[in-house]
C-alpha cells in the first residue's frame, strides 16, 4: 500500500498507461448492477455514481464506486472505481481503488496489472512487487506476462531498480527463456552489457532461434560496432532464413551503413513474403531507385499501390520521378497528373512544369505555375525560382531576369530570391545590380557564405579588385570550409593572382569533392598553364564524357586546342 507518512505522487505517465490498458467500457452501465436486497443508501449512491459517469463527471463516479466497494467488498465496484478514477485523471483515487480491486480479486490479472502500474508510478516498487509476482503464477500465461512486464517496466526511469525487480521476478523461473530475456533487457538498459549478454545466451539455449532475443542482441552489438551487428544478423539469417523481423533489422542497418545493394537483397524477399505490407515494397522501391534500377523500382512502387499504401500520391510522385529518370516524359506526366490536391499536389505541379518545359512547352509550363493558387510564402518563392530557372535553361535570361526583378519587389527581403536575382543579373551583364543585391544579402543574412563567394568569384573571373575578391572568398571559406564551390572560387582567384601551385591545390580539392564540369574547366586550365598538358586534356576529356553540353567546359577545351 502507499506510504502513509507522505503524499503519494503518481506520474502522469503512469495514469496514462493505466488508462490505455484498461477496457474501453470504463463507464459502461449495462453490467455490474448492484445485487438485490441492498440498502436504500447503497442504491442511492450507486445511481448517483451512474448518473455522474453519464454526465461527464467520472471523478465523482469513481469516488462513489470506491466507497461502495469498500462497504460491500465487491471487486466489480472496485474495478468500476479504478476505471472511472483513471478516466478522470485522479491518480490517488485510482491507486486506492486498484489496490482494493487487487485485494478483493487476487486471481484477476487486470487488477494486479492496474495496482502494479499505479504503485510503480507512485515510486513504490516494493509495494508493486507482490502484484507483479501474482501475475506470473499461472503457468499458461507466464511467458507472455514476463514480456508484458518488460514493456511496462522499461518505461520507468530508475533502470537499476527495474533490473533488481526483474531479477527478483525471474529467479523462480530459471528454465523460462522469457525470464532470462527480460533480465537481459533490463540489464542492458541499466548499463550492464556483460550481464545482459550472459542472460541472452541462456535465453538462446532455452529457445534457439528466438527472434526477439536476436533483435536485442543485434541492438546491443550495434552499440559496440555496426560491423559486429551486421555479422551477427548475417549468421543468424543463415541459420534461420525465415526470421523476417531480424531480416528487416538487418536491412535497415545496411541502409544506415549505405550498403544499398546488400540492403535491397534483404528487402526483396521481405517484399515477396510480407503479403499485404506495402511499406516494405516502398522501401525496396526506394533502394532500387537509389541504385538506378528504375524498372525494378517501378515494380515495387506499383506493388505497394496494389497492396493499398496509405499515401498513393507519394507513390505517384516516385513513379513520375522514375519515369523521368528513364527519359519517359509522357509517362512521367501521366503519373504526376494522378496526384490529387493535398500534401503532394504542389510538388507534382512543379514536376509537371519542368517536364513541359523540357518538351519545349515553356509557355504551358509558365501558365501552369501562374495558375497555382493558395500558395504559402515558401511555395510562392519556389514557384518563382522554378519559373526563372526554366527560362534561363531555355536561354531566355532576359525574361528570367525580369521575373526575378518583379519577384524581389513582390516578396522583399527574401534571401533565396535576392540571390537568384543577383545570379541572373550577372548573366545579363548587369554587374551593378548583381553587386547591389549581393551586398543587400550580406546585410540581411550575414552568415550566407554563397553571397560572399558569388561576388568574390565574379570579381576574380573579371580580373577586377582582386584584393577585395580575396577578402570576400576568404570570408565565404571561413563560413563554409568544405564547400567545393568556394574552394573552386579560391583556386580561380589564386590563378588570377598568378599563384599556379596554390590554384591547382584548391581546384584539385574541389574536384575531388565533386566532379563538377566548371571545376574541371578551371582545373584543366591551371594544369595547362603549369605545363601539364596531358593531365589537363585528360581532365577535360573525362568531364566532357559526363557533361557533353556544358558550355564553359567546351569553350575552355577549345581555347587550348582540344
Amino acid at each position: 500500500m502507499p506510504n502513509k507518512t507522505r503524499p503519494t505522487r503518481i506520474s502522469a505517465t503512469a495514469i496514462a498507461l493505466l488508462f490505455a490498458s484498461l477496457t474501453a467500457n470504463a463507464l459502461d452501465t449495462t453490467s455490474q448492477r448492484p445485487a438485490s436486497g441492498l440498502t436504500g443508501e447503497f442504491v442511492y449512491k450507486y445511481l448517483v455514481g451512474e448518473i455522474a459517469g453519464q454526465r461527464g463527471d467520472p471523478g465523482l463516479a469513481g469516488s462513489l464506486f470506491y466507497d461502495l466497494a469498500k462497504s460491500s467488498r465487491d471487486p466489480r465496484l472496485a474495478e468500476r472505481a479504478t476505471h472511472a478514477a483513471a478516466y478522470a485523471n485522479q491518480p490517488q483515487l485510482a491507486l486506492q481503488a486498484a489496490s482494493l480491486w487487487a485485494e478483493l480479486d487476487p486471481a484477476s490479472n487486470e487488477a494486479q496489472q492496474a495496482a502494479a502500474q499505479l504503485l510503480l508510478g507512485a515510486g513504490n516498487p516494493g509495494d508493486a512487487l507482490p502484484h507483479l509476482q501474482k501475475l506470473l503464477i499461472p503457468e499458461a500465461s507466464r511467458a507472455s506476462e514476463f514480456l508484458y512486464l518488460d514493456s511496462i517496466l522499461a518505461r520507468y526511469a530508475d533502470k537499476a531498480a527495474v533490473l533488481t525487480m526483474m531479477q527478483t521476478l525471474a529467479k523462480p523461473y530459471p528454465k523460462l527463456a522469457e525470464a532470462h530475456f527480460c533480465v537481459a533487457h533490463s540489464a542492458w538498459a541499466a548499463g550492464k552489457p556483460d550481464l545482459a549478454m550472459d542472460e541472452l545466451k541462456l535465453a538462446d539455449k532455452l529457445s534457439p532461434g528466438w527472434e526477439l532475443a536476436a533483435l536485442l542482441r543485434g541492438e546491443m552489438l550495434l552499440g559496440q560496432s555496426p560491423e559486429d551487428a551486421l555479422h551477427f544478423y548475417q549468421n543468424f539469417l543463415g541459420e534461420h532464413p525465415l526470421a523476417n523481423e531480424v531480416r528487416l533489422a538487418y536491412a535497415k542497418l545496411l541502409v544506415n551503413q549505405k550498403q544499398f545493394e546488400l540492403a535491397r537483397q534483404q528487402f526483396a524477399p521481405l517484399a515477396e513474403s510480407s503479403g499485404s505490407n506495402p511499406e516494405i515494397a516502398v522501401a525496396a522501391g526506394l533502394l532500387s531507385a537509389q541504385l538506378d534500377d528504375f524498372a525494378q523500382a517501378d515494380r515495387y512502387f506499383e506493388q505497394a499501390l496494389e497492396r493499398g499504401f496509405k499515401q498513393p500520391d507519394q507513390l505517384y510522385l516516385y513513379l513520375g520521378q522514375s519515369a523521368e529518370s528513364q527519359k519517359q516524359d509522357d509517362k512521367a506526366l501521366d503519373w504526376y497528373r494522378r496526384v490529387g490536391e493535398g500534401e503532394q499536389y504542389f510538388d507534382a505541379q512543379l514536376h509537371i512544369a519542368t517536364v513541359l518545359a523540357r518538351q519545349g512547352k515553356l509557355e504551358d509550363a509558365r501558365t501552369l505555375l501562374h495558375g497555382l493558387t493558395h500558395l504559402d510564402s515558401e511555395q510562392q518563392v519556389i514557384a518563382l525560382q522554378l519559373e526563372a530557372n526554366l527560362l534561363s535553361t531555355a536561354k531566355n535570361d532576359q525574361e528570367a531576369y525580369a521575373v526575378l526583378e518583379r519577384a524581389v519587389t513582390t516578396l522583399p527581403n527574401t534571401p533565396e530570391l535576392i540571390y537568384d536575382y543577383a545570379m541572373e543579373a550577372e548573366k545579363v551583364q548587369r554587374y551593378d545590380v548583381m553587386e547591389k543585391q549581393l551586398r543587400t544579402l550580406m546585410v540581411l543574412k550575414p552568415d550566407f557564405a554563397q553571397a560572399y563567394n558569388a561576388l568574390g568569384y565574379t570579381l576574380a573571373d573579371r580580373n577586377e579588385r582582386l584584393d577585395e575578391a580575396a577578402r570576400l572568398i576568404g570570408k565565404a571559406l571561413a563560413l563554409s570550409p568544405n564547400d567545393y564551390y568556394i574552394l573552386d572560387s579560391m583556386g580561380w582567384l589564386q590563378y588570377r593572382l598568378g599563384k599556379l601551385d596554390q590554384a591547382a591545390d584548391y581546384l584539385q580539392r574541389a574536384y575531388t569533392m565533386q566532379a563538377d564540369p566548371e571545376v574541371a574547366a578551371h582545373l584543366g586550365e591551371v594544369l595547362w598553364q603549369q605545363g601539364k598538358h596531358d593531365q589537363a586534356q585528360q581532365t577535360w576529356t573525362n568531364a566532357l564524357r559526363e557533361h557533353p553540353d556544358n558550355e564553359l567546359l567546351i569553350d575552355t577545351a577549345k581555347k587550348f586546342g582540344q
